[in-house]
């Protein structure tokens, strides 16, 4: 039991180590000059655009939330459903694992609105599958449209692996709908009642999955400079394969393992460019989402509290 309650913090842990050890091979000879310059060298236009962006993905991030709830037919004031998710996402993209770390807060904060442990349960497994599904449609989507994106990452990966791969990530995503609109039956587990997911369900899932994707993505994007930036389509596509990787890693924010990627990814750009967006980003998707998330908790722990003394 004690070597499971420690394994997955240690395999981040020694991720982000690896990652970071990596990251220092390619950065060593970069200055914090260098690295001031191409922060101060964003227009102000493209910082806007960049914030506008983020707020774009964390009101997608909601939406995971709303279509779970949809989906189990339960009703939540919609302001409490956004302020959740946007805690959840917040504090689990900067802490890792954010599967357990998401099925805290939001088992906290759904519980005192009447849900159970199970409808929560599935909530949290259909936040998590929206992510998945918005991953693999685009992923599948960028193969076809840029299949050269492989070989920046080594030779391992060539066009026609790129192309099958694409085509292979599209149909999987095509199963998933036409499971829907043939109503396959529901799954009883244990005492977990699973139930395909309507078509309206997933209909909202194939928009608001890759939506929030899209704009996380635009984030960095923006803040790139113009010279020897491969495109959008090329940047989102380095942008899922690192923030799968960075979750996979179970390293806390991906610290480490995310721009290690993105500067093996973007070699036609000084690294201290590609750094400066990430920098951006982070402060942008991570940083300020965590304090104002900090502050949500305190004040949903206090009102909760005032409420205990009152009963």
């Amino acid at each position: 039991m004690a070597v499971k309650k420690y394994l997955w913090p240690a395999i981040g842990l020694a991720a982000a180590g690896f990652s970071a050890w990596l990251l220092y091979g390619e950065l060593r000879t970069m200055s914090l000059e260098s690295l001031w310059d191409s922060l101060t060298a964003i227009s102000p236009l493209h910082w806007t655009l960049a914030i506008a962006a983020t707020i774009g993905a964390y009101l997608a991030l909601a939406g995971y939330d709303h279509i779970a709830l949809l989906h189990l037919r339960r009703r939540v004031d919609w302001l409490f459903v956004t302020l959740c998710s946007f805690t959840t996402y917040a504090l689990s993209h900067n802490i890792g694992a954010s599967v357990i770390s998401g099925t805290v807060v939001r088992y906290r904060a759904y519980s005192s609105r009447g849900l159970s442990a199970a409808e929560i349960g599935i909530l949290v497994a259909l936040c998590s599958f929206t992510f998945a599904l918005g991953t693999v449609l685009l992923g599948g989507v960028v193969l076809l449209i840029e299949p050269e994106l492989g070989e920046r990452f080594g030779d391992a990966f060539p066009i026609h692996f790129s192309t099958a791969f694409g085509i292979l990530l599209l149909a999987l995503v095509a199963l998933y709908a036409l499971g829907s609109v043939l109503r396959l039956p529901s799954l009883r587990l244990g005492w977990i009642h699973l139930e395909y997911p309507r078509p309206g369900i997933v209909l909202r899932q194939l928009i608001i999955g890759p939506m929030e994707l899209l704009s996380a993505a635009a984030i960095i994007y923006f803040c790139l400079p113009a010279s020897g930036n491969p495109g959008y389509v090329v940047v989102l596509g380095i942008f899922l394969f690192s923030f799968s990787a960075a979750l996979l890693s179970h390293a806390p924010g991906g610290l480490g393992v995310f721009e290690l990627v993105f500067i093996l990814g973007l070699p036609d750009q000084a690294p201290e460019d590609v750094l400066a967006a990430l920098l951006v980003f982070r402060l942008l998707y991570l940083l300020i989402p965590l304090a104002i998330a900090l502050v949500i908790v305190l004040g949903f722990e206090r009102a909760q509290l005032l409420q205990a003394s009152r009963e």
